[in-house]
């Protein structure tokens, strides 16, 4: 049964490599040496461009590649594909399908591998038999903690979200840019995000967003987890997403969402964070009781996803700005470089974000679209003395539209030097 099944997705498979594919620069440490036997984990949304990074990724190591894609209902379901099953719908027949369609291939790509329950023991089988793996998944928490469980030391994870600033510039096409065409491209980038379908094809981007989003949290969470009330979901989901960067507590999170149950609504925000529709940032404390007391801020995993909600007359461009910074902060939380904080004080005082590196405040970082409003400029600078005198930090970044510079500013008898740098100088710079 497997056979035609694999042929057909096999012209899928030549369809895929022969599309444009754009350099990810974000996807640090992804290559497959000779002696590198480890299986390569491709993480992250749904239509980030993860089939695609890792046909490439496959295609560049050596040996053919086989592919099977198990976002596919025919592999799935009562009549589909059984992991643990000796016969027909069984591991050994999919591989002897995989040698027949494929030439017996060294490599082998499963894409959307969170779709199989029992993967991780195929997945070990295979590797121990010789075979090279990558997989792709859409599930954070369920693939770290099997992979953690039953591929320990053996695994390359990968994550990878939609385009950065530089990669959506790639696609956009490689000419030399002016300080205000980079400023421009920016501010699209931060209105319609970087999911690649929407970056790279002439479709209608609101329509394809909101589609998405409902797919995701229809297929990857409700149905997942056989949710009785996924309008309550729903609920939660645009009250985060049409609110980038603002604090929450699930207190006013039932309130504004109609669900009045903590422990659901904790539930509902978990599992929108592992299917990569948003992320959550703690408020940074010494204490660790009190830091997980405290209120949280909720970013979009893409500024699409924000688009998507359609409950914004007019796009807010400096909350779309600091989501931008957000993501980017996270892609270097992802990969284990730093944890990402915001901060606030007693009096109101606030800092966007504290990266947290080894034992110490490494940086603290705030976003104003605008810093030619005297009130604007007075209180980005006071977080910035305030918390970089409380948390013993001297590297302040003060994040902006088009200022670039340093210089010493005073607070209540305070002073320190803040740098203030382009928010789209600042992203190239993270790759």
């Amino acid at each position: 049964m497997f056979h035609d099944i694999l042929l057909a997705q096999h012209r899928e498979w030549q369809a895929l490599l022969g599309e444009p594919f754009i350099e990810r620069s974000t996807a640090v440490g992804a290559s497959l040496g000779a002696a590198d036997h480890r299986v390569a984990v491709v993480l992250g949304p749904r239509r980030a461009g993860k089939s695609m990074f890792a046909a490439h990724l496959a295609t560049r190591a050596s040996g053919r590649v086989g592919y099977v894609n198990f976002d596919d209902e025919r592999l799935l379901g009562r009549e589909g594909y059984v992991p643990d099953s000796p016969g027909p719908r069984g591991t050994d027949a999919l591989v002897a399908a995989i040698d027949a369609v494929y030439g017996e291939p060294h490599t082998i790509l499963f894409d959307e591998i969170q779709n199989v329950q029992g993967w991780e023991i195929v997945v070990n089988r295979l590797q121990r038999s010789g075979r090279r793996l990558i997989l792709t998944g859409s599930n954070a928490h369920l693939l770290s903690s099997e992979l953690a469980t039953h591929l320990t030391g053996r695994h390359h994870p990968i994550p990878l979200l939609p385009f950065s600033f530089a990669e959506f510039l790639s696609a956009r096409g490689s000419a030399e840019r002016t300080a205000v065409e980079f400023a421009t491209l920016c501010r699209a980038h931060a209105e319609i995000g970087g999911f690649p379908e929407v970056v790279l094809k002439p479709i209608d981007g609101g329509g394809y967003l909101r589609t998405l989003l409902a797919a995701v949290i229809h297929k990857d969470i409700v149905s997942r987890f056989r949710l009785r009330a996924p309008q309550a979901l729903d609920a939660v989901a645009i009250c985060l997403l049409s609110n980038p960067g603002a604090e929450f507590s699930f207190a006013s999170l039932g309130h504004a969402s109609g669900c009045r149950s903590g422990h659901t609504l904790k539930k509902y925000v978990g599992y929108l964070e592992q299917a990569f529709v948003l992320f959550t940032v703690p408020r940074f404390s010494f204490k660790p009781r009190e830091q997980t007391a405290s209120n949280k801020k909720a970013y979009a995993i893409d500024n699409g996803f924000v688009r998507a909600t359609g409950f914004q007359a007019s796009p807010n461009h400096g909350r779309l700005l600091e989501s931008l910074v957000a993501i980017a902060c996270l892609r270097r939380q992802l990969r284990g470089d730093c944890r990402l904080f915001y901060w606030k004080d007693p009096h109101r005082a606030e800092v966007d974000f504290v990266i947290h590196e080894g034992q110490k405040v490494k940086s603290l970082i705030q976003v104003a679209a605008d810093l030619h409003d005297p009130k604007v400029r007075a209180r980005e600078v006071r977080g910035l003395i305030k918390a970089g005198h409380e948390l013993r930090c001297d590297d302040l970044l003060l994040l902006n539209s088009d200022e670039r510079g340093e210089s010493r500013e005073t607070w209540q008898g305070r002073s320190a030097i803040i740098r203030r740098e382009p928010v789209w100088q600042w992203l190239l710079d993270q790759g």
